[in-house]
C-alpha cells in the first residue's frame, strides 16, 4: 500500500494521494511491510517514531514524493522575542513545550565526555536555520567575545543562554544585527527525527528527506546511542539521499540500546570506563541479540551530514556488517564548545567486516575513528582534508583491517593506537604518529562473526604499509617531537612541567604514557619496530623483552616525494626530492583540486597486493580480505582504472603517458 503525506492533509482522511494524511506519524503507526510512504514537499515538525518494521523481502520506505523539499525538524519557530538591546533578545516559553525532555534543562552528559569546558545543554538556538552558540553565562551572551576553540571564532558572536524554573525556560539570544521576529528564529523541542521508539524495527528505507534541529545524548560506547536519525538497534536500514544536519550530539547513529549499559562509569563511580566497555560487549552477547542475524547489515550511502557536533555517524556493536559510501561529511565538531572522546565525523566501535568508501570527509575535527574491534573493516577510495585533528584514528583494535586508495590530505593523516593495519595505495600528505597502548584490554573475534575469539593489549605493530606515497608538507622540522594523545597540529610551545605531566594518564582509556613522538612526513615512526623477517616470539622468552617488544611490520615499496622520510624497516622504497603532486584544496566549496605528474611517480619495482601478499594478523589470526571473505586483489585505482599487471604505480592513481593530470575532486 502507498501512503500520501501533505502538510495540506489532515490524520483522519485515509492517507490516498486524493486525501493524505497530515502527518508522517500517522503513517508510521499503520505502515506494514511492503508499504511506501510518500511525502509531499513542505517542513513537518514531528518526531517519527515507526511502529512496525518491515522484513527483508518487503521493506516499509519513506521517501520524498518528488515535488520539492521535505524536510523532517526537530525545531519549533519562535516569534515572541523582546529586544533588550545591544542585538540581545529574550523569549520565554513553557515548559509543557517539551514533551520527551526539556533539552535546554538537559546536559550534555554520559561516559568519555571531557570536563574541561563549561556544561552545555542539550538545547539550540537557531538563526535561518543554523545554530547559535551557547555560553555559559548571560554576560557573555551581552557582551559577546569569540571563542577561541571553534574552527569560525567569529560566528560564536551569535550567541545564547538559558535558565528553566518550574514552569517556564527564559531564553536570552545575540542575534547581531538581525531582528529574530523579521528572520527564522527556532529552539528544538524534539530529541529525535527519525528513531524508533522500541528496538527491533527492522528493514526500513529513509529517502531523500531533509533531518534537521534534533536534540539527541552524548553517545558513547557505554550508553543508549541516540542519533537525530537512526534504526535503534535493528536490522538492514538504508538511509540515502538525505540531507542530515544541525544535531546537537550526532546525526545518524547506528549504535547500542540501552540494555546493555547506561553511563555506569559515569554514575556509579566505581569500576573504569575500559572496564564498562568490556561488560557491554558481553552483555550484548548475552542480552541483546549482537550478531548477524538480528543487529547490524545497514547501508548509508550518498547522504549529506554537516553541523553535527558530536559525529556525523556513531555507532558501537549495532553497525556491523554495515556498508557506508557516497556521503559528504563535513563541519562536525567545529563549535567546540564541549569535547569529549567520541567525536568524528564517522566514530565506530566494533566496525566488524563494515565497508566504508567513496565518501568525503572535510571541515570537521576528524574525519574518522575507529575504536576497539576494527576487524574485517575496508576503509577505501574517500577523500579527507582540512580536518583539524587527524583523518584517520585507529584505536586499540588488533585487525586485520584494510585501508587503501584514500587520499590523506589534512596536516595530521593518521594516529595509530593499534595494531594490524594494512596501507595499501594511499596518498598521505601529511604526518603519522604511532602511540601503542600497553594498558588496556580489547577482544578480537572469529572472522567474520561477533563472538569474541581472545582479549590482549596492544603492543603496536603487525602493520602492513605498502605501494603507498608520501608527500612531505611544508614543515622544515626533522627531528621528532613529542605530542599528547589528544594534541592536534600545530603543535604548541609547552613547559617541561606540560611535557612530564603529559605522559601521565589523564583518565581512564587514555594509553599509560600519553606522548608519542611526531616525525616528519613518512614512516620515521617505526624506525625502531621490527621487520617482517624479526620474530620476537622465535627467540628465547625473556619477560623484559615481551613486555617492550612490538609485533613484526612489513614496510616495503613506498614512494617519499619533497624530502618525505622513509622508515629505516622500509624495504624497496624510493625517496625524491620532487613534490610530483601539487594539491589545491578549497573547503568553502569541498572540493580538492590535484595536479600529477605520472613520470615521478615511477620507479619502483612493484606488483598488485592481494590477500595473499599481505597474510594474516598475528592475534586474531585473521586473512586480510574482504568484508564478505572474498580476497583483495587491488588492481584497480581511486577511479576504478586497470592497474597493468607489472609494476603498477604507488599510491591511489594510476596513469598512462607521461603528461601531468590534473583531477578535481
Amino acid at each position: 500500500m502507498i501512503f500520501h503525506i501533505s502538510i495540506h492533509g489532515c490524520d483522519r482522511w485515509n492517507g490516498t494521494e486524493e486525501k493524505p494524511f497530515r502527518s508522517i506519524s500517522k503513517a508510521a503507526q499503520i505502515a506494514l511491510p511492503g508499504d511506501t510512504i510518500k511525502i509531499h514537499a513542505g517542513i513537518y515538525r514531528e518526531w517519527v517514531s515507526p511502529v512496525n518494521g518491515g522484513t527483508e523481502d518487503h521493506r516499509i520506505v519513506y521517501e520524498a514524493a518528488g515535488d520539492g523539499e521535505v524536510v523532517i525538524s526537530g525545531a519549533k519557530v519562535v516569534t515572541d522575542w523582546a529586544e533588550e538591546g545591544n542585538g540581545v533578545w529574550r523569549t520565554r516559553v513553557p515548559n509543557t513545550l517539551f514533551s520527551y525532555r526539556n533539552p535546554f534543562d538537559t546536559l550534555v552528559y554520559g561516559d568519555w565526555l571531557f570536563n574541561d569546558q563549561p556544561p552545555c545543554h542539550l538545547g539550540q538556538v537557531y538563526l535561518n536555520g543554523k545554530s547559535l552558540y551557547e555560553r555559559p553565562t548571560l554576560e557573555e551572551v551581552k557582551t559577546p567575545a569569540p571563542w577561541s576553540e571553534a574552527k569560525y571564532p567569529e560566528a560564536s558572536l551569535l550567541a545564547w543562554y538559558c535558565e528553566v524554573d518550574d514552569v517556564y525556560t527564559t531564553i536570552w539570544a545575540n542575534f547581531g544585527t538581525t531582528d529574530p521576529r523579521k528572520e527564522c528564529a527556532e529552539i528544538n523541542v524534539r530529541p529525535f527525527c527519525f528513531w524508533p521508539e522500541k528496538t527491533g524495527r527492522d528493514y526500513i528505507t529513509v529517502r531523500g528527506l531533509t533531518l534537521r534541529q534534533a536534540s539527541p545524548q552524548w553517545a558513547p560506547p557505554t550508553a543508549l546511542q541516540e542519533g537525530l536519525i537512526g534504526p535503534h538497534w535493528a536490522k538492514g536500514w538504508i538511509i540515502e539521499n538525505n540531507k542530515i544536519c544541525e544535531s546537537t550530539c550526532s546525526g545518524i547513529s547506528l549504535g547500542k540500546e540501552i540494555s546493555t549499559g547506561q553511563n555506569e562509569w559515569s554514575d556509579l563511580k566505581f569500576k573504569f570506563g575500559t572496564q564498562r566497555e568490556q561488560e557491554v560487549i558481553f552483555r550484548a552477547l548475552h542480552l541483546a541479540n549482537w550478531d548477524k542475524e538480528h543487529v547490524g547489515s545497514h547501508i548509508v550511502r550518498y547522504n549529506e551530514i554537516s553541523e553535527c557536533e558530536q559525529c556525523g555517524i556513531v555507532g558501537h556493536l549495532g553497525a556491523v556488517f554495515s556498508e557506508i559510501y557516497g556521503n559528504r561529511i563535513h563541519h562536525i565538531h567545529h563549535k567546540m564548545t564541549y569535547h569529549g572522546a567520541e567525536v568524528s565525523g564517522i566514530k565506530l566501535h566494533a566496525s566488524l567486516d563494515v565497508n566504508i568508501h567513496h565518501n568525503v570527509f572535510y571541515s570537521s575535527y576528524r574525519a574518522v575513528w575507529f575504536d576497539w574491534q576494527a576487524q574485517g573493516t575496508h576503509l577505501h577510495h574517500n577523500l579527507c582534508f582540512d580536518n583539524r585533528s587527524e583523518d584517520l584514528f585507529v584505536e586499540v583494535c588488533h585487525g586485520p583491517y584494510m585501508v587503501d586508495h584514500n587520499l590523506f590530505l589534512s596536516a595530521m593523516n593518521f594516529r595509530n593506537v593499534s595494531q594490524g593495519g594494512a596501507f595499501v595505495h594511499n596518498l598521505f600528505a601529511g604526518h603519522i604518529v604511532l602511540n601503542p597502548d600497553r594498558g588496556r584490554m580489547t577482544p578480537y573475534h572469529f572472522p567474520h562473526k561477533t563472538a569474541v575469539a581472545g582479549y590482549t593489549n596492544i603492543i603496536g605493530g603487525d602493520d602492513r604499509f605498502i605501494q603507498n606515497v608520501f608527500l612531505r608538507d611544508d614543515d622544515p622540522n626533522d627531528e621528532p617531537l613529542p605530542m599528547g594523545f589528544f594534541e592536534h597540529l600545530p603543535l604548541r610551545a609547552r613547559t617541561q612541567e606540560e611535557l612530564e605531566a603529559d605522559k601521565q594518564a589523564k583518565m581512564d582509556g587514555l594509553p599509560t604514557k600519553n606522548n608519542a613522538m611526531l616525525y616528519p612526513v613518512g614512516l620515521g615512526s617505526y624506525n625502531e619496530y621490527p621487520g617482517p623477517d624479526n620474530k620476537f616470539w622465535e627467540q628465547p622468552f625473556s619477560p623484559k623483552t615481551f613486555f617492550s617488544a612490538h609485533l613484526p611490520c612489513c614496510l616495503k615499496d613506498n614512494l617519499y616525494l619533497n624530502a618525505a622520510k622513509a622508515s629505516a624497516i622500509d624495504e624497496g622504497s624510493l625517496e625524491k626530492a620532487e613534490s610530483g603532486i601539487q594539491i589545491e584544496l578549497d573547503p568553502d566549496q569541498g572540493s580538492a583540486t590535484l595536479t600529477v605528474d605520472p613520470k615521478v611517480l615511477r620507479g619502483l619495482s612493484t606488483v598488485i597486493v592481494t590477500s595473499d601478499l599481505l597474510g594474516k594478523t598475528y592475534h586474531a589470526e585473521e586473512r586480510f580480505e574482504e568484508p564478505d571473505g572474498g580476497d583483495y586483489i587491488l588492481d584497480r585505482d581511486y577511479f576504478g582504472n586497470a592497474r597493468p599487471a607489472q609494476n603498477p604505480m604507488p599510491g591511489p592513481f594510476e596513469i598512462a603517458g607521461d603528461d601531468p593530470v590534473t583531477f578535481t575532486l
